[in-house]
């Protein structure tokens, strides 16, 4: 009898045991850091990120590529599609906590509590991407936006974190009252919360009520990847957070909401896909305006990529717009892509040190081709990247979107992306010519330092030699967004 139990508990918990694993390594890796104190926080790093390894391992395991899973009664769903997603979440807050180790001491701000902070927000973005329900997808979207609070305002003693903690925590409040008001006036007009229900519930014409739901929910959800008109946040948190939380910022919660999107879009209201599409084009186009737009004058490398993650999160929506499944693994790869480029130059700007203290500003790159060579190759390359220049990877990203906005009839849409990349493509030189052309007026420090070289590397080698091999993205991402459209 007790086997049978443990057998019948095994299948219920299965496709959830990577998230239960994370949670309870969370649970001992914060009970360690009471016991062992602050000078511990560096051992915990790398037990976060090993915990990050072994989680993919169970991933693989428990909720690997084909078929799809359910659990708690319907709250919970493994597939293809939130398995790709896990795995690119788990890489971005893995860099972002090797990224943290030697910022954090040399800022004399190494408490242990900030890993196990990025575990509890990486174990609230799996949450979100296999949510199935409204109520599973608050629950984890607030895990992750609670520990993301502290970890804008990590630095207490610094005004300007302090500051960005607070404006996030207050806007993202409005975004969650939002969200949740959208949700309950889904549930009012359909009677459930249930992904799977509200697919058979729907009718050829929904309900004005229903409409207005799903408007809210998309607004809340608009805020948490930074879309206009609710991007307001996110230059000062950028510029204001400790570098290596808004390097995570830009990264893996960046993808995780992409991806619950596409999910809360795709699987519970696809059949009423051109009503919401208007939505997402509108919101696409502003961000992608706006991004290109504002960063043109900006002077300081956060603000800049705060505004260019904005214009990147309108490029990214292009695909979910189209409303198909040519889309959707657009949006995959695009963001795939985009995470390994942004983390890549947040480790370039976390080595912009002068005498000893990190500075932000795009001046402070003059004369880094003779000063800092590899650094400023690796920047160039990931700015081309960004730009969309071929062969890059960054271009391959736009390639694959704009294709599926084209093949939906969307050629507006295609045509102000192109315009607004090519618009976009003047501050990313901006940055190259600094680096090139100008004359040095103080050179940074070096060497640079282990960890931010290999994170440098690799992602440069990646966004440079993406086109000799793309098969494991591409085919990865369009088995993932095959697990949306079933049929």
């Amino acid at each position: 009898m007790q086997d049978t139990t443990l057998v019948l508990g095994t299948l219920v918990l299965g496709p959830a045991i990577p998230e239960i694993f994370l949670a309870c390594a969370g649970m001992v890796l914060l009970l360690l850091g009471v016991f062992q104190g602050n000078r511990s926080l560096r051992s915990l790093s790398w037990l976060t990120v090993a915990s990050f390894a072994v989680t993919a391992v169970l991933l693989y395991i428990f909720a690997g590529w084909g078929g799809k899973t359910i659990a708690f009664e319907g709250m919970f769903v493994a597939d293809s599609f939130a398995l790709f997603a896990k795995l690119f979440i788990l890489l971005g807050s893995a860099v972002a906590v090797i990224l943290s180790m030697d910022y954090l001491e040399r800022e004399n701000a190494a408490r242990f509590e900030y890993p196990v902070v990025i575990l509890f927000a990486t174990v609230g973005m799996m949450m979100m991407v296999s949510a199935n329900n409204l109520m599973s997808l608050y629950v984890g979207l607030e895990l992750q936006s609670l520990s993301l609070y502290i970890a804008a305002a990590f630095r207490r003693d610094s005004l300007r974190s302090t500051e960005a903690g607070l404006k996030y925590f207050v806007l993202g409040a409005l975004s969650s009252g939002m969200l949740l008001y959208g949700s309950s006036m889904i549930y009012g007009f359909t009677g459930s919360t249930d992904f799977a229900v509200l697919a058979q519930s729907l009718g050829s014409e929904p309900s004005v009520g229903l409409i207005v739901g799903i408007v809210f929910l998309s607004a809340g959800l608009a805020f948490k990847v930074s879309a206009v008109p609710f991007h307001m946040w996110t230059p000062d948190v950028y510029e204001g957070a400790p570098t290596p939380v808004t390097a995570l910022f830009a990264s893996a919660p960046k993808f995780a909401a992409i991806a619950l999107f596409c999910r809360v879009m795709v699987e519970p209201f696809g059949e009423i896909a051109n009503q919401w599409q208007q939505i997402i084009i509108l919101i696409s186009v502003g961000s992608m305006v706006l991004g290109a737009l504002a960063a043109i004058m900006q002077t300081n490398i956060k603000r800049l990529m705060a505004y260019s993650s904005i214009g990147h999160m309108g490029y990214a929506l292009v695909g979910l717009a189209a409303g198909s499944e040519i889309g959707v693994r657009g949006v995959l790869i695009y963001m795939a892509i985009y995470l390994v480029m942004n983390v890549g130059t947040f480790a370039v700007i976390l080595c912009m040190r002068q005498q000893g203290r990190l500075v932000e500003n795009i001046s402070d790159l003059a004369g880094l081709s003779r000063t800092h060579p590899m650094m400023a190759v690796a920047l160039t390359i990931f700015m081309f990247s960004m730009a969309g220049i071929p062969p890059l990877a960054g271009f391959f990203g736009k390639l694959y979107v704009f294709l599926a906005a084209i093949e939906a009839g969307l050629y507006i849409l295609a045509v102000i992306g192109v315009v607004s990349s090519v618009i976009g493509a003047f501050y990313y030189l901006r940055i190259v010519k600094v680096m090139y052309f100008d004359e040095p007026v103080e050179e940074l420090d070096s060497p640079v330092r282990r960890e931010l070289g290999t994170v440098i590397t690799v992602s440069g080698l990646f966004t440079l030699l993406f086109f000799l091999w793309p098969a494991p993205i591409l085919n990865g991402a369009a088995q993932a967004a095959a697990a949306l459209f079933p049929g």
